[in-house]
């Protein structure tokens, strides 16, 4: 493994140079968890707020360009990045994506973090202004893909990963994906400062961290829903395929465990088949979209349908992002000046 990516204070990872921020840590993009309070804590604290576009639309009820306005006033100037899913899907869900990553090069943005599909068309536009597009694999097909495409980092999703976790353990997967020649970043686990240390150590460009920006004061995420990650171990991180259709780690609770884990028949026969995928999706994107929304902000508890990954481990409070984000920071300190 590579040593400490950081073994200087003056001496930036990728990560940092390209999304020009201080401290090589992303705050991921979360639906419906990705409020603007969140987004610019993470920004103002030093590492980077990623907005997530139907969050910011959908759940918190802002116009795309003023909710931009909103976050980049209380991030006090400092970057934020955007998060653009561009699995194929309708023509006008294609435009919309198309629209709203104008409006964020307008608006300043600079960093862009793809997910599915092919990121070609999305690296074109943003490198005409200067900006840099990292795309999300999970092993190395979607590595390649990302690289033959133009993109300029990776974002590696382990299996600790909240959303749609990957299979690979954060050392396998950085093994599998380095001779690509890019700059990784790990997507998994990291839900305290000794985590994230332990993961530049191996050698990434930098940390996204999910989770553990959840069970913050900052994010509107119902108390129950915090209470819940900060009581979970990682064995109550389960996959269910009743969100999407495929693998998504959410906490094990009485209604996770009514309902099931798998798909239904009907569902996975419509999933495995070319000309009824995409109307599969489609269908549970829509439902998903409502369950989550509903179930995240919910305030009572009845709804306790709620994503997180294996990095619950770390989370012990419920704090705000300027605290934990501190920690990390001088975590990375100290080892720097330790292995110098």
């Amino acid at each position: 493994m590579a040593p400490l990516a950081v073994t200087q204070p003056d001496l930036r990872t990728p990560l940092q140079h390209d999304a020009g921020i201080e401290l090589p840590l992303i705050g991921g993009a979360m639906y419906p968890c990705s409020n603007p309070e969140l987004v610019a804590a993470v920004s103002a604290a030093g590492g980077l707020g990623v907005v997530q576009p139907i969050s910011l639309t959908y759940v918190h009820g802002h116009d795309f360009r003023e909710g931009l306005h909103l976050i980049k006033r209380l991030a006090g100037g400092r970057p934020i990045g955007m998060n653009a899913l561009i699995e194929q899907s309708s023509k006008s869900y294609r435009e919309r994506m198309e629209a709203w990553i104008t409006v964020a090069l307008e608006e300043g943005v600079r960093f862009f973090i793809t997910s599915l599909g092919n990121p070609a068309w999305v690296v074109r536009q943003v490198e005409q202004v200067g900006g840099f597009v990292y795309h999300d694999a999970t092993e190395l097909k979607w590595g390649a893909k990302g690289r033959d495409a133009g993109v300029h980092g990776l974002i590696a999703v382990n299996r600790n990963a909240g959303g749609h976790p990957g299979n690979r353990t954060p050392e396998a997967l950085l093994d599998e994906l380095s001779p690509l020649g890019l700059p990784v970043v790990a997507a998994g686990g990291a839900g305290d400062a000794a985590e994230f240390v332990r993961l530049m150590r191996m050698g990434y460009a930098g940390v996204q961290a999910g989770t553990r920006f959840i069970a913050t004061t900052e994010c509107r995420a119902s108390e129950a829903y915090k209470e819940a990650i900060v009581a979970s171990d990682p064995e109550d991180i389960v996959l269910t395929e009743r969100i999407t259709g495929v693998p998504v780690a959410v906490i094990r609770t009485p209604w996770v465990e009514r309902t099931g884990l798998r798909a239904g028949p009907v569902a996975r026969w419509m999933l495995r088949h070319r000309r009824t995928k995409h109307l599969m999706r489609t269908i549970y994107a829509l439902r998903s979209l409502w369950q989550l929304k509903r179930a995240s902000l919910d305030e009572s508890g009845n709804h306790d349908y709620w994503q997180a990954g294996r990095s619950v481990e770390g989370v012990d409070a419920v704090e705000p992002v300027a605290a934990i984000i501190g920690r990390f920071r001088d975590a990375l300190r100290a080892a720097a000046v330790a292995g110098a």
